[in-house]
């Protein structure tokens, strides 16, 4: 072999390969801040496909801390792997803060749409309480959305909620009318709206544990597991007492409701609790919590297997409002995946919206 020749295989072998030279994948880029008191951040990939997620989050209760800057999603890493950019306020206000939440995601889209620049399609996505969120906006700003997806939405309106969760607390108070630790007015009264959330747990899952024939008839009721009653009775009681801060008295009442389901249904609508509706906290609920069914844009839902929180019966509630109103496309619900309350996949929540795209 010839003098040069073996010179420069030696420094060929001494050099880096074109692998090791090669710069390092560039990491997203990520904006934050804050819009008329609503932290927000935007996740850009590097291989940004052109097209925008609003991601709206679920419920968070009043009084839990947050983190500065916002902290992400935990789908944000998949849909950046999919090359969609993320956008996610953390809302101007916890609780069941929909209405709220719709307007901070429009001013964020808004803003967002300012700091990208060249957005081809944005979609809605939503969690839990972030899928109403979800349903809300594209009921809203049709114009601005290509479509949208709703996973384990509470997909109903802030006046069906309330409602749902009045028949819980009733229902208890009718079959556990003197429990320890709980007052005697009753899970919907101010007196229990003070008490600390661990009590207030504590005293249902005791009297479910004295009264296992009456634990089982509300699990059922509740569309529950017997071991999820005392979980999902405590946060019935949580959020409906939010929404009565919220709206400035209770939102909505069971004057005229005829229950069944409760065993001896007669007895029951005899001797269960009635009260009425505040009407001016009724009217700002179905004033800024309203769902009408009429979309006008792609809306793929999505639920969990065994959901202790959106139950069967709640699912149905959006799909049979679209077909009541005509809605043009009608949802497309999707088979439900996953166990309990929001357990996709990073892989789902991503096959998700890419069956909402055309």
């Amino acid at each position: 072999m010839r003098p040069l020749l073996r010179c420069a295989l030696a420094l060929g072998l001494l050099l880096p390969s074109t692998a090791l030279l090669a710069a390092p994948p560039k990491a997203p880029r990520m904006l934050s801040g804050e819009l008329q008191g609503a932290p927000w951040r935007l996740d850009v990939p590097a291989d940004w496909n052109g097209d925008l997620v609003m991601l709206a989050h679920g419920y968070e209760p009043v009084g839990v801390p947050r983190t500065t800057p916002m902290a992400a999603n935990d789908s944000t890493a998949a849909l950046l792997a999919a090359g969609y950019a993320v956008a996610q306020s953390a809302y101007s206000g916890q609780g069941w803060a929909v209405a709220e939440a719709i307007t901070d995601m429009e001013h964020l889209r808004q803003h967002a749409l300012v700091e990208l620049k060249h957005v081809r399609h944005t979609w809605m996505l939503g969690f839990s309480m972030g899928g109403a969120v979800a349903i809300g906006s594209l009921e809203r700003f049709p114009q601005h959305y290509a479509g949208g997806v709703s996973l384990c939405g509470a997909n109903l309106s802030g006046e069906q909620i309330a409602a749902d969760l009045l028949t819980t607390l009733v229902a208890f108070d009718y079959f556990f009318p003197k429990a320890e630790g709980l007052p005697g007015t009753g899970l919907a009264s101010r007196e229990a709206a003070m008490l600390p959330q661990g009590e207030l747990y504590q005293g249902i899952a005791t009297a479910l544990q004295r009264d296992p024939t009456h634990a089982a008839l509300l699990a059922q009721r509740l569309q529950v597991s017997p071991d999820e009653v005392a979980g999902t009775i405590s946060l019935h009681a949580l959020v409906l007492h939010e929404l009565d801060t919220r709206s400035g008295g209770m939102p909505v009442g069971n004057m005229g409701v005829v229950y069944s389901g409760f065993g001896d249904d007669s007895a029951f609508n005899a001797g269960v609790r009635r009260l009425d509706a505040v009407p001016a906290a009724q009217a700002k609920v179905r004033a800024t919590l309203a769902l009408t069914g009429a979309l006008k844009r792609p809306l793929v839902i999505q639920f969990n297997h065994n959901d202790p929180t959106i139950v069967p019966h709640m699912q149905a509630v959006y799909p049979q409002l679209a077909a009541h109103a005509g809605a043009r496309p009608a949802p497309r619900v999707l088979p439900s995946v996953g166990e309990g309350h929001c357990g996709f996949s990073e892989a789902q929540v991503v096959d998700a919206l890419k069956a909402v795209r055309p």
